[in-house]
This record gives C-alpha cells, sequence and structure tokens, in this order.
C-alpha cells in the first residue's frame, strides 16, 4: 500500500473519531450550561416561595381551611413558570408542570437534582419550610430543557460532521500526502535504473522543501558514493596485489631456488667432505634466515596498514628506544651502540609500531655502519624541538650516495651484499607516515657516515587517509643493484 494511502485511511479514521470525541465534549458542556441556568432559575423561584409555603403550612396547621386556600393560590400565583409542592404533615398541595405523585423524589435534595418519570426529565430543587407548628418541604420544578431540543439538534450536527469528516478528511490528507510524496517517486524513479556496478551516473542534488525526501536522497548519494570509494580502493588493491604478487615472488624465488640446488648437492653427493657440507649448510641457514625475514617483515608491513585509531596510546619514547637498544646490543655484542635522550620523552602512538621503527633503524645502523677498521659505532638520539620529537640514528659507515637517499626506503632496494629482505627501511618509512612524521637521511655530524632523521609531532594526529604501503609501490618494483644503507 502506497504511503499516501496509507495517511488517507488513518486520517479518514482518525478524524471522525476525534470529531465525536469533541461532540461529546461539547455535549456536555452545553447540557452544563443549560442545567446552571435552569437551577439558577429554581433557586430564585424557591426563595421567593418559601414565606407562601410557610404561611400555608401555618394556615393548615391552626385548621384554617379559607385562609389555607388563599394562601394556596397566592403560592401557585408565585410560582409563574415553575411547578411547585408544598408537603407538610397533613398533605400535600401541588400546582404547575411537575412529575407525577407516583415518582419518587429524592429524600433530600439540597441541590437541584434531575428526576425521571413518563418519559420526561425535571429539574427539582427541595427547600425546608419550618413553622411553630408544622415543618414541611418546599419542591420546586422545571422542565429539564438540558435533554430536549438544543441538545438534540447539537447531537444531530456532532453525527452529521462525523459522517462527513470521514471521508472528506481521507481525501483530502491523501491529496496532500500524494503530493508530500512526489520527491520520493522522483528519486524511486531516478534511482530504480542506477546499477553502480556498471553505471556512473547518481542522483542530482536539488532541494525540494520536504526535510525527509531531501534526507533520505543526501543518504542514497552518499551510500552510492562509499560504495564507489570501496569499489575504487578493491579495485585499485586488486591491481597492486597482482604486481605485488609478481614482485614477491621475484624476490622469494632467488633464496628458494639456492636452497634448491643445496639440498641437491646434499642428496646428490651423501659422501661430500666436511668442509664442503659446512658451507652447503650455513647457504641453507642463510637463506633460510633471509626467507623468514621477508615473510616477517611483511607481516610487519601488514600491521601497519591494519592498524585502526583505537590502537593508538601515549608511549614513552625514551623508555622504548632503551629496550631496543638493549635488545640490539645482544644481538651485536660487539658494537658500540650509545643512547642519548632525556627521560620522559613520550608521543601518542601506536606502540608496536614505534618499536618496530627503532628495531630497524638500529638493525641498519648495525648492518652498515662498519668503519674502515671493521668497528660498528652508533648513536641514537632523542630531543624535543619547535613541536616534535626528533630522533636520530648515526653510524661511522660509508653513508648512503645523495642521488639514493630518496630511495632506499621503497620496498625491496637491497645492495648485492645485503642479507636483509630489503623491507626494513620500508618499514621505517611506513611508521614514520602512518605517525604523521617525516624521515630523512643524510650524511652524519662526524663527516662519515649516515644519520636518519625521524620528526614525529608532539601533539596527537589523525591516522593518513592511505596506507597501502603492502602493495601501494608494487608497481614501481624494479630489481636494484645499488649499495643499499638499509636492511
Amino acid at each position: 500500500m502506497r504511503l499516501s494511502a496509507r495517511i488517507g485511511l488513518a486520517v479518514g479514521c482518525t478524524v471522525p473519531l476525534l470529531v465525536l470525541a469533541c461532540g461529546w465534549l461539547l455535549l456536555q458542556l452545553v447540557a452544563r450550561d443549560l442545567h446552571r441556568a435552569e437551577d439558577d432559575h429554581l433557586r430564585e423561584r424557591a426563595a421567593a416561595l418559601v414565606p407562601d409555603a410557610r404561611a400555608l403550612l401555618r394556615a393548615g396547621a391552626a385548621g384554617r381551611p379559607k385562609a389555607a386556600d388563599n394562601h394556596e393560590r397566592a403560592l401557585y400565583s408565585a410560582a409563574l413558570d415553575v411547578g411547585v409542592r408544598v408537603v407538610g404533615p397533613d398533605g400535600s398541595f401541588s400546582g404547575g408542570p411537575q412529575p407525577d405523585a407516583a415518582v419518587r423524589l429524592p429524600a433530600r435534595a439540597g441541590v437541584p437534582v434531575t428526576v425521571r418519570g413518563g418519559g420526561d426529565s425535571w429539574r427539582a430543587l427541595a427547600r425546608p419550610v419550618r413553622t411553630p407548628r408544622a415543618a414541611g418541604t418546599l419542591w420546586v420544578f422545571a422542565p429539564d430543557t438540558a435533554d430536549r431540543g438544543q441538545l438534540r439538534l447539537v447531537r444531530r450536527r456532532v453525527l452529521v460532521t462525523t459522517v462527513l469528516a470521514a471521508p472528506l478528511s481521507g481525501l483530502l490528507a491523501w491529496g496532500m500526502s500524494a503530493g508530500a510524496a512526489a520527491p520520493l517517486r522522483r528519486l524511486t524513479r531516478s534511482t530504480a535504473g542506477l546499477d553502480p556496478r556498471t553505471d556512473r551516473a547518481r542522483p542530482p542534488l536539488e532541494r525540494t522543501g520536504i526535510t525527509e525526501a531531501d534526507e533520505l536522497a543526501a543518504t542514497v548519494r552518499t551510500v552510492l558514493a562509499r560504495y564507489d570509494e570501496q569499489a575504487a580502493r578493491t579495485a585499485e588493491a586488486l591491481d597492486t596485489a597482482r604486481s605485488f604478487s609478481a614482485a614477491a615472488a621475484h624476490e622469494l624465488r632467488t633464496p628458494l631456488m639456492s636452497m634448491g640446488t643445496n639440498l641437491d648437492i646434499l642428496a646428490d653427493h651423501p659422501g661430500l667432505p666436511e668442509p664442503d657440507r659446512t658451507e652447503v649448510l650455513t647457504d641453507l641457514q642463510s637463506e633460510h634466515g633471509r626467507l623468514l625475514g621477508l615473510l616477517v617483515m611483511l607481516r610487519d608491513l601488514g600491521r601497519g596498514d591494519l592498524v585502526e585509531a583505537d590502537a593508538f596510546r601515549t608511549a614513552d619514547l625514551t623508555e622504548l628506544a632503551e629496550t631496543a637498544v638493549a635488545d640490539a646490543r645482544r644481538r651485536a655484542p660487539d658494537a658500540l651502540i650509545a643512547l642519548d635522550a632525556p627521560a620522559g620523552i613520550t608521543v601518542r602512538g601506536w606502540e608496536p609500531g614505534l618499536r618496530l621503527l627503532l628495531d630497524n633503524l638500529l638493525a641498519n645502523a648495525v648492518a652498515h655502519g662498519v668503519d674502515a677498521r671493521g668497528r660498528v659505532s652508533v648513536t641514537v638520539g632523542i630531543r624535543r624541538a619547535e613541536g616534535w620529537i626528533v630522533l636520530t640514528v648515526d653510524d661511522d659507515g660509508p653513508g648512503v650516495p645523495e642521488q639514493d637517499r630518496e630511495r632506499i626506503f621503497e620496498r625491496f632496494r637491497r645492495g648485492p651484499a645485503s642479507a636483509g629482505s630489503g623491507l626494513g627501511l620500508t618499514l621505517v618509512a611506513q611508521q614514520t607516515a602512518l605517525h604523521r612524521g617525516t624521515v630523512t637521511v643524510g650524511g652524519a655530524p662526524g663527516g662519515t657516515g649516515a644519520r636518519f632523521e625521524v620528526r614525529l609531532p608532539a601533539g596527537a594526529g589523525e591516522l593518513p587517509h592511505r596506507r597501502d604501503w603492502l602493495i601501494g609501490t608494487a608497481r614501481t618494483y624494479r630489481s636494484q643493484s645499488f649499495p643499499k644503507e638499509g636492511s
């Protein structure tokens, strides 16, 4: 059922009920007003008749019939348009319009009441009358006009209005709701033929003046825009995933082929001399470690792409650096690794990601920071600088050629002599970007070696909109052979 028909039916059923309720209330108010006017008149008549009723009872109690007759006529003359009845110990006197004597009157009626009998209704008021010799009751009656013509007229008009209100209000509501629903019908026609998978057309932005219709149209446009965004991201992810799979297969093929060759040598030459056998096993272990490191790096890249804002906390960067330096010293006991960082430097960030950043910078410096005498000296520094937290890692190695300083953060950039996965500095760049920071590489302050400088905002920041380090550079993958300052 259409919305306009539903509204018309609902209004057509509701309005008659409201008319009936209002009519009933109107009848009660009219009846109350009529009763009030009648009751005021009864009180006035009763007050005027009490002296004559008292004189009538006094004459009857004194045994003066002629005087009683005179007072009775005076009482009836003063009653005018109301009925009167005097009930005394010796009988009752009545005259004027009033209920039959068989109609039972209330025992007490100090206020006006309704008395019904013979198909008619009366308003009745009683007043006590006392004399030294007798006591009685004066009753005053008036026809109850509130139950007659005026109320019947109001009642008929209410019923007629109710009968007419049902179809008229239903038709009026249907017409108004049909007009109000016109923008919804236009929106339905404009979106019915849309296929977001093949059609780029979208509902036009037009104001109809009906808030609900405009809000629904805006919601439809928002949903379609989100669909377009997700479809674009899915298409981009599929495209880059194909390129990434080719690049990852290229990186994995070399160590796997090398491991296969070494395994064939061990299988085909069971009596291989011990020195040669040791060399083959050492190669196998090296390639296995390279494969494992590549898989770990890929996993870490994926974690960085998927992290959400609620994972960010206030992290103590100094404490993280102390832990990372201690682990690096255990892995490279011959290297001299120093930390220059004041206590209590904190940043808003993802703690596992910050630890990955520190670990890979230290691993890169230890692997490629060997000086001319074969020693490794690394210095880690942390300081505040104009709203930034600056992290530096210096080494005494050969440094990074200036023409290669922007490319070493790309995925799989690895020199021929490097045993790393080619993703260590990519992880550094990913985590820096994830924390809305910057990373640069230049010469060390001493004149030799390399300095990696990471700048992180001291205040809280938002996550970047694009997080596709796992697949985002797959299209530009090329095998590189330049010496890389990174693992």
